[in-house]
């Protein structure tokens, strides 16, 4: 009893000194926990330190163009980075390219070239853009700051405009298959691309990605179809689409029109859907909500033959405005 009651002393006694000697216990404690919070702070929700911009643009200086989608830059701090532009990918330059990721590419020794001629493309144009430039890196809530291998994930800004869409919108990327805030507007973007046959997308032998509209009328409304979606097509019947464009001075009201394929199966446009000058509007196999650019035929299987088919769109009295036969 008396050997506890005497160690019960001593542990007191050593407290008491030990606040006297470093200003206050309650003083420490509280540096502790400033010290945390404060790194805390610093910690992205991906585990990675966290920039300084984060919630918003920050200048750097690009220093290396690695290729057409990625970039070395130094940070206002100094620090070097790598960059992965956010949304996009360009054909390989320095591996392999896989033609089967670019849709409509053939999975040949011509695919394949052509995708490496396609990225030596795309790296040329991000040189002539970005090379030794000062940009502004736009961070995307969505997708988070840091990619899988540690590298800053971004849209580029460069005299003002967004070059990531710039290189889906010139043919020079696809859409990477990622989550992101503007994945809606570059699917829009890759889809014109695609039926323009521009950049990489000339590497494409079928559909509309061969060579842009498959047919035109006098008053700018023109034609194109994707018959084969990756894959297979009844798995995927939303890849499987035909495209009105309307590049003439006046909206077309579309209100009854419809669109056939040689074994009769008809698509009626609704009442009220106009094509205005300048827009595009996709009509999709599957199902989703139609919009101002995407309208959704809800069938349970495909409609396009990939060995061919005709493709016959008519006004509302029944008359024929466009007819194309693909082989």
């Amino acid at each position: 009893m008396v050997r506890r009651a005497t160690a019960t002393l001593v542990v007191v006694a050593l407290a008491v000194l030990a606040g006297c000697l470093g200003g206050g216990g309650a003083g420490a404690a509280t540096t502790v926990e400033s010290t945390a919070t404060e790194t805390a702070a610093t910690t992205s929700q991906s585990g990675s330190p966290a920039t300084a911009a984060a919630a918003g643009d920050v200048t750097v200086e690009v220093v290396e163009v690695v290729d057409g989608d990625t970039i070395k830059v130094v940070m206002p701090d100094g620090a070097r980075e790598t960059v992965r532009l956010l949304g996009v990918d360009t054909p390989e330059v320095h591996a392999e390219n896989t033609p089967d990721e670019f849709e409509g590419v053939p999975e040949t020794a011509a695919g394949r070239t052509c995708l490496r001629a396609a990225g030596e493309d795309a790296s040329a144009y991000a040189k002539s853009r970005l090379a030794d430039r000062t940009v502004e890196l736009r961070y995307d809530g969505k997708a988070g700051e840091r990619g899988y291998y540690g590298r800053l994930l971004a849209y580029v800004v460069v005299d003002g405009a967004e070059f990531n869409y710039d290189l889906i919108t010139e043919g020079h990327a696809r859409l990477y298959e990622s989550s992101f805030e503007e994945r809606e507007r570059y699917e829009r973007a890759e889809r014109d691309a695609r039926e323009r046959g521009v950049g990489l997308w000339s590497c494409a032998t079928e559909g509309a990605a061969a060579g842009g509209a498959d047919a035109t009328t006098d008053d700018g409304l023109s034609l194109s179809v994707v018959a084969d979606a990756p894959g297979n097509d009844n798995d995927n019947l939303n890849e499987e689409y035909v495209t009105l464009r309307n590049d003439g001075d006046a909206a077309i009201d579309l209100s009854g029109w419809t669109v056939s394929d040689a074994a009769g199966a008809t698509y009626t446009f609704a009442g009220g859907t106009e094509l205005d000058p300048g827009a595009s509007l996709t009509l999709h196999t599957g199902s989703g909500t139609d919009t101002d650019e995407d309208v959704y035929w809800g069938r349970g299987g495909a409609v396009w033959n990939n060995a061919g088919d005709t493709v016959t769109v008519r006004d509302a009295t029944g008359d024929e405005v466009l007819a194309y036969t693909y082989e």
